[in-house]
């Protein structure tokens, strides 16, 4: 596998930098490999996110394909270089959670960032995750690893040995990349199958039962699996097919428009009209009241690891020890304190960080929440995920509780102008992608003590794909804003409006408190069930359509679960090719969705055509396809086998 024996060898084995190695690591084509498909999936998961709120980790997927591409190429690779390169290639998905949770939000107020300030906050917020959650490595993923599992990071370490083994089954992802970027065509491009098929319900007023005809929801679905996939779809059905015809029901005699709306009555509005006017605010209050409640249940957590990570500070280092072993060498602690000062250098005096017209002052505040925020939910999110892993990550209530604290800032001194809001959406910007990366470099930390990695060549590894996957994430988000508008139909961005209604709601005093009340209502009842509020409140906010399609990848999931039940085999993601099907669905449908946007903003062609099959053959043909997918999807977890589990490499 590329392993060297002598010690004094040079050339592309960086580990030498820190004290040296006998297995390559720091490698050019391991670094050449995890950008190209960080650059690859940041894009993918920027175009989901928009799409449905969410994004999937790049880990796993592109684990798989670096060997895969290794072999391809006849590539001699190490598994510490196929481990390096997922790093590098992982450091996108954070930087896309954190941008398409906040920066539509900037174009429905009619503000179209610079592309260099995008990229910019990009880089600022990853920059700060990375070098906020090293001093916390240590306590987290090595002292604390009987409590903290990191179950993503532990899953990829045994796709690594699988893969080193020779066992793997990654042509599965290609497969499923081919099949979601045709499908995706055919309904984006060439128009054959209609985007979504449904029905309006007899007896239930604007009653719309729907699913959308998208592989990468379904491959979401998968990967989530039944219970949370089902928790979901429960909180879009109630928004659908409880909230909206109750409205519908008891508005219909009414002869004046009901607020907020002004104009229309609630008998002239059709189903997405009563959403847009009513239902997004009650979801919104589920959503915040859910997110705030995660982040309250941390606190304990946070207390306890602040106390333990000041000890270890303050702890007396024996002046003459020795240098850490390799696999247990950070970056330099001059490094990580220049690094979180200069991002809030950058951040506070260089105009434009944080949006054009603002003065010094604004911008020094805006720099100070950036600080304690991030650094605070940094901490939050890096034990978090040690738990429940980055996919149940409360970044949303994490973004909520900071744009609540600035706004109440910016409240204070009387700045509610349009540029203010812009600002603090900003420093929701950075503070998200912050907390959002801590959590993906806890994960790639945790895979890479158990693998025998260099903490610090990992560390460096996630810098350099933050440089460039924050390119590729920011051209992304503008040029989809360009074609699409951002809370339509093909791109809700809900998680950015959600984020424009809270800064709008505290700055200007307009929300519709009853309505955002009644949200926090249907919140409390599911948290006292002890259901994932944050799932649920997700569902209400989103459309059923596509929470529908996520269900049934979940059932999909219930089905292959229940058959390696009965045979006794192993559940779990690790080793299942039908996750790396899904994966290959989501970032096929994900990369064919920014070919398409690009084509219309080159004017090659022309977007909004209708489906050659419409009508009952038009439903027909969307629910083959989603039946198809799902078969796909079984045919590929049956062909799961069992692998054996390889020693990591030597760590000296």
């Amino acid at each position: 596998m590329g392993n060297t024996t002598n010690p004094e060898k040079t050339g592309p084995d960086m580990g030498r930098l820190f004290g040296g190695g006998t297995v390559a690591e720091f490698t050019l084509k391991a670094i050449a490999t995890g950008i190209l498909l960080g650059v690859t999936f940041g894009a993918a998961n920027a175009y989901l996110g928009l799409r449905v709120g969410m994004t999937i980790s790049a880990s796993i997927p592109a684990t798989v394909l670096t060997i895969a591409f290794f072999r391809l190429l006849r590539i001699k690779g190490t598994l510490l270089e196929a481990n390096m390169a997922k790093t590098v290639a992982s450091a996108s998905t954070s930087l896309a959670t954190g941008t398409i949770f906040t920066i539509p939000a900037l174009f429905l107020w009619g503000i179209t960032p610079p592309f260099l300030q995008v990229v910019v906050l990009c880089f600022l917020g990853g920059v700060f995750g990375i070098m906020a959650m090293i001093p916390l490595r240590r306590l987290l993923i090595i002292q604390s690893a009987a409590e903290l599992p990191y179950p993503e990071g532990a899953a990829c370490a045994e796709v690594l040995r699988a893969s080193y083994s020779g066992v793997t089954g990654g042509a599965w992802i290609f497969y499923g990349i081919g099949i979601g970027f045709a499908l995706k065509l055919a309904i984006s491009l060439f128009y054959l199958l209609p985007p979504e098929i449904g029905l309006y319900l007899p007896m239930l007023p604007k009653a719309y039962l729907a699913t959308s005809v998208a592989p990468a929801l379904m491959g979401i679905g998968y990967i989530l699996g039944f219970k949370r996939s089902a928790v979901i779809v429960s909180g879009a059905a109630l928004a659908s097919l409880v909230l909206i015809p109750m409205i519908a029901h008891f508005g219909a005699g009414l002869t004046t428009p009901v607020a907020p709306e002004s104009s229309l009555l609630v008998r002239e509005m059709n189903d997405g009209q009563l959403w847009k006017a009513y239902v997004r605010y009650i979801g919104a209050g589920a959503v915040a009241a859910a997110g705030i409640y995660t982040v309250l249940q941390t606190l304990p957590t946070i207390y306890r690891t602040f106390m333990s990570v000041l000890k270890g500070l303050l702890r007396k280092v024996d002046a003459v020890a020795a240098l850490p072993q390799r696999t247990d060498r950070d970056l330099p602690g001059g490094v990580v304190v220049g690094g979180l000062i200069a991002v809030l250098l950058i951040a506070a005096f260089v105009p434009g960080v944080f949006g054009q017209g603002m003065t010094l002052l604004p911008r020094i505040i805006c720099a100070l929440g950036v600080g304690v925020c991030g650094v605070l939910f940094v901490t939050v999110a890096a034990r978090i995920v040690g738990l429940i892993g980055v996919s149940s990550q409360p970044t949303s209530g994490i973004t909520l509780i900071t744009l609540m604290l600035v706004s109440s800032l910016f409240l204070l001194v009387g700045w509610k102008s349009t540029a203010a809001m812009a600002s603090v959406l900003t420093v929701g910007t950075i503070v998200a992608i912050a907390a959002s990366k801590a959590g993906d470099i806890s994960q790639d930390l945790k895979t890479g003590a158990m693998v025998g990695a260099t903490p610090a060549l990992q560390q460096i590894g996630q810098l350099i794909g933050a440089a460039f996957a924050c390119w590729a994430v920011a051209a992304t988000v503008l040029l989809l804003g360009k074609v699409y508008t951002f809370g339509s139909q093909e791109l809700p961005a809900p998680q950015a409006m959600l984020m424009k209604t809270v800064i709008e709601g505290v700055l200007s005093g307009n929300l519709p408190w009853p309505l955002v009340l009644m949200g926090v209502g249907i919140t409390v009842p599911v948290i006292l069930c002890g259901i994932s509020a944050l799932s649920f409140a997700i569902g209400v906010y989103l459309p059923l359509a596509s929470m529908a399609a996520i269900f049934l990848g979940g059932c999909v999931r219930k089905v292959v679960d229940q058959r390696r039940a009965a045979r006794l085999e192993a559940l779990g993601d690790e080793g299942d090719p039908g996750i790396l099907a899904a994966s290959g669905l989501v970032a096929g449908e994900g990369l064919a969705g920014v070919v398409v946007a690009g084509l219309v903003a080159s004017k090659l062609v022309q977007s909004g055509g209708t489906p050659v099959l419409t009508g009952q053959t038009g439903r027909m043909a969307g629910l083959l396809v989603m039946l198809l997918v799902g078969v796909f999807l079984w045919w590929a977890a049956a062909r799961r086998t069992a692998h054996p589990s390889v020693p990591p490499p030597p760590s000296e």
